[in-house]
């Protein structure tokens, strides 16, 4: 077992608490990129599993676009830690050619593509909860996000049922993703960054690359720079909506 800070933890334990993300005879099955949060949650679900008081199953899927991508250390640092752990192939990338419209976002595609096959997945295998590595730095991006560009007051949701019938959860929603980045290299881990991406193969189509992410995230760091408890507001503020303050038809 890794070292987990006891914060990451106290927090994660704290979500699953108010949000009864993960309860008793639960098959939880995660999405597995490789990157700093997923192979940080996959490590605070092992923990989970071993000490809290009451049963769940749980393993790691990571699904391959079909771009001849190496998940074997990745494979290996989850058998010596004891997480069951498998590889989803897929010819997502392959078809995206096709498939993907021009002047499109490549991120939102194989974003759509990727949770469309870890749900087919997880009913096949007969999982009822899919547990996704977003944290509350994905959580305000996300808001301001459909702030700015969208018109909409939305964010991400620790827990909600798909169209298709799996309950999808965000364990991490509480956690911050320099916390994420510091668990990394406090324990040396081997995490899979941009390389594994599609859209680092589309340089040469007409797609476009995102900017409205990075965008917020600049904006958001200068936000916490002059206000530093930011991040503590916002996360209150996504549990207290004041609706009748807001333009609904009744």
């Amino acid at each position: 077992m890794i070292n987990l800070s006891k914060r990451l933890i106290r927090q994660v334990a704290q979500a699953n608490a108010k949000f009864k993300l993960i309860e008793n005879n639960d098959k939880v099955l995660l999405g597995l990129s490789g990157g700093k949060d997923s192979l940080a949650l996959a490590h605070l679900l092992a923990r989970m599993q071993a000490h809290a008081p009451f049963n769940f199953e749980f393993e790691a899927v990571t699904l391959s676009y079909g771009m001849g991508e190496d998940y074997s250390h990745l494979h290996k640092h989850c058998e010596e830690h004891g997480i069951k752990h498998s590889v989803l192939d897929s010819n997502i990338y392959e078809i995206s050619e096709e498939s993907i419209r021009k002047n499109s976002s490549f991120c939102s595609y194989f974003s759509r593509m990727r949770r469309g096959a870890l749900y087919t997945y997880a009913l096949e295998k007969g999982f009822n909860k899919l547990a996704i590595a977003h944290h509350l730095d994905d959580a305000a991006e996300s808001f301001f996000m459909n702030f700015i560009y969208n018109g909409a007051l939305r964010t991400l949701a620790p827990i909600y049922k798909s169209k298709r019938e799996i309950i999808v959860i965000r364990p991490l929603i509480f956690v911050r993703e320099r916390q994420l980045i510091e668990n990394a290299n406090v324990n040396n881990l081997q995490v899979i960054g941009n390389e594994f991406c599609p859209g680092m193969k589309l340089s040469e189509r007409n797609v476009k690359f995102p900017h409205a992410r990075a965008e917020c995230k600049e904006l958001l760091a200068k936000l916490e720079q002059e206000n530093p408890k930011l991040f503590t507001s916002l996360k209150k503020a996504f549990s207290n909506i004041h609706y009748e303050s807001f333009w609904t038809q009744k």
